[in-house]
């Protein structure tokens, strides 16, 4: 009985002590082993022995690109507004010694330099340039966090403002002027098609009068062109006739009542 107890403590410690010896640190996985409380090395990915009860390894860290949002901040911009930002950051780690020893908490630490630093850019732009300049203060903050995460270990990979929400008063006094904005460009649309319409109908009514004009010209052209080849027709027969004295008169007493009566003038 005795034997079977020793032999059932002696296997515990053995799979104690094989589980304390081989480890294995998953792949995108870094792992930090400390001998007698001092950094000993870093461990890549694969398996690997350690000595039992001398080293130890601290929890493993990611090295795959971690994504973070932080709550939202109030700061107050140029024009004494405050405005609340929501912030995400992509962050990667390159030096799981550095990120282990260097910072206490690193998430708070990149949360509080981005603060810091929203304020300090935010408030010298006026809430329309904070608006309008977002791809300017992501390279910005970007780069402020890379420079300070730099000695944790620590790459910022990408910084970006997710949202940048006035007072509401504020929003109601902007929604205010864009309707106020669209109305006037609705009614300068509406004048400049009333002004163009106007403009096509007298110039279709120009047209129309030249027109009417020009033909009324050639249709007394044409009329005029064959009263003169009448006359010269009759003319010509007459000539080409030899028409005695007579029968002259008597062309002259049927042509008579067509001809204009001149309108006889009075003398004072």
């Amino acid at each position: 009985m005795v034997g079977e107890i020793v032999a059932a403590v002696v296997v515990v410690l053995l799979v104690i002590l094989f589980a304390r010896t081989v480890r294995i640190v998953p792949q995108a996985k870094a792992g930090i082993v400390e001998r007698l409380g001092r950094y000993h090395r870093t461990l890549s990915p694969g398996m690997t022995l350690l000595m039992p009860f001398v080293d130890r390894l601290r929890p493993l860290i990611d090295l795959r690109e971690q994504v973070v949002t932080f709550p939202p901040q109030p700061v107050i911009t140029e024009d004494n507004l405050v405005v609340q930002i929501d912030t995400v950051l992509y962050f990667t780690v390159n030096d799981a010694k550095s990120a282990t020893y260097e910072v206490a908490n690193p998430l708070q630490a990149i949360e509080q330099i981005t603060v810091t630093t929203l304020r300090n850019l935010i408030g010298s732009l006026t809430l329309e340039d904070a608006l309008t300049s977002r791809d300017h203060v992501n390279a910005q903050l970007r780069g402020v966090l890379d420079d300070a995460t730099g000695k944790w270990g620590i790459r910022v990979n990408r910084v970006e403002l997710k949202s940048i929400d006035p007072p509401g008063s504020i929003q109601e006094a902007m929604e205010k002027q864009m309707r106020a904005e669209r109305d006037r460009r609705a009614a300068i649309l509406n004048a400049e098609g009333v002004k163009q319409s106007q403009i096509l109908t007298a110039e279709g009514q120009k047209q129309a009068a030249v027109l009417n004009a020009e033909g009324e010209k050639q249709s007394q052209i044409l009329k005029a062109e064959g009263q003169a080849k009448a006359i010269a027709t009759v003319f010509d027969a007459i000539h080409k006739g030899n028409p005695d004295p007579s029968l002259l008169r008597y062309q002259y007493l049927q042509m008579l009542p067509s001809w204009p009566r001149a309108t006889p003038t009075r003398c004072s």
